[in-house]
């Protein structure tokens, strides 16, 4: 059930890149990179027309990240090669830095991956006002199910989740016509991608301080323009559609899949909780959660949806790293 349909919101607005991370080998880096090499194995399992393996650049933000990069090295656990100024400029990049090219990244055409996926699977335009349940069944207007998946991003009023600190930024991407000879995609401080059918895509911006959705906004994408034109040319790009939407994210920036505690039943049950009680958890039975993908939404959802449909159906513990009750006992206290 989606209140406006496949990819009305962040979903429809995001750049779609699917790429490594890179770092020093954080927590977050290797689930990121995990997520990359199911993401990219999977689309090109399932939907292989709609992610372009056109690579990604990874440009260092500025001379002190530049420094940085011989430290991130050692941790690139995927397929990469270091590329130099005169390499960059071949490919149409005018930057100043050594740079790290990731040959499998691509990436996605967004909502039309997200119908290809959803083809063989009813969809019902319906706003959820309100979750009841009824002799062991959830009930959503005429609909009863026996489970139910909380994928709503940002708005997340269907249950007491509070503790998960679900919390959106929101962004905008431009869609750009040129004739620019580009065959890479690229990251720096932003994203652009490689020359798709005559469209370039540059995006995200990353605006905290919008918290309703709002009508998008020719100039953000207008500024993503001019951010773009310190990589490369933007002389002839014209804007063609402008896309914004809400992303949502975590409080430590790992996503939100598998079970809901029940908030209500642990703090009335268990009042020491706030005071560092560990009691074993209750939750509510049959509702379950996918969220928090942040801004690489479409490099974690595949392994995030496989982490929860073995939740879901053969009962499967959840990776520990991103299951929500990593952050309960702290929201308590």
């Amino acid at each position: 059930l989606d209140k406006k349909g496949i990819a009305s919101g962040g979903s429809g607005a995001a750049g779609a890149f699917v790429s490594p991370k890179i770092g020093k080998g954080s927590p977050l880096q290797t689930l990121t990179n995990e997520s990359f090499n199911f993401a990219k194995a999977f689309y090109l399992s399932t939907c292989p027309t709609l992610f372009y393996q056109t690579g990604v650049i990874r440009i260092p933000k500025d001379e002190e990240d530049a420094k940085n990069f011989s430290a991130y090295e050692p941790f690139n656990e995927n397929k990469y090669i270091n590329y130099n100024k005169e390499q960059l400029e071949e490919l149409g990049v005018d930057v100043e830095f050594e740079s790290f090219y990731f040959p499998e990244a691509g990436v996605c055409e967004a909502k039309e991956l997200c119908e290809a996926l959803l083809s063989d699977i009813e969809v019902l335009v319906h706003e959820v006002k309100q979750l009841r349940k009824e002799n062991g069944s959830w009930c959503v207007g005429d609909y009863k199910a026996k489970n139910i998946v909380l994928a709503t991003g940002y708005e997340s009023d269907m249950a007491d989740l509070r503790y998960m600190g679900i919390k959106g930024t929101w962004g905008t991407r431009g869609d750009f016509s040129s004739d620019l000879a580009l065959e890479v995609s690229m990251h720096q401080s932003m994203s652009v991608s490689a020359n798709i059918d005559g469209i370039i895509k540059l995006g995200a911006t990353h605006e905290k301080e919008v918290k309703e959705v709002v009508p998008c906004k020719k100039e953000q994408a207008l500024s993503l323009k001019e951010k773009a034109s310190s990589m490369i040319d933007t002389s002839d790009l014209e804007l063609q559609k402008v896309f914004c939407g809400m992303r949502a994210g975590s409080k430590d920036y790992f996503p939100l899949v598998g079970k809901v505690i029940d908030v209500t039943f642990m703090l009335e049950n268990y009042p020491k909780i706030t005071r560092g009680e560990k009691p074993k958890m209750k939750y509510v039975d049959n509702l379950f959660v996918c969220n928090g993908l942040g801004g690489r939404g479409f490099v974690f959802a595949p392994l995030m949806a496989k982490i929860l449909a073995e939740c879901i159906i053969e009962a499967k513990e959840v990776d520990v790293r991103v299951n929500p009750d990593r952050l309960f006992l702290k929201w308590c206290r």
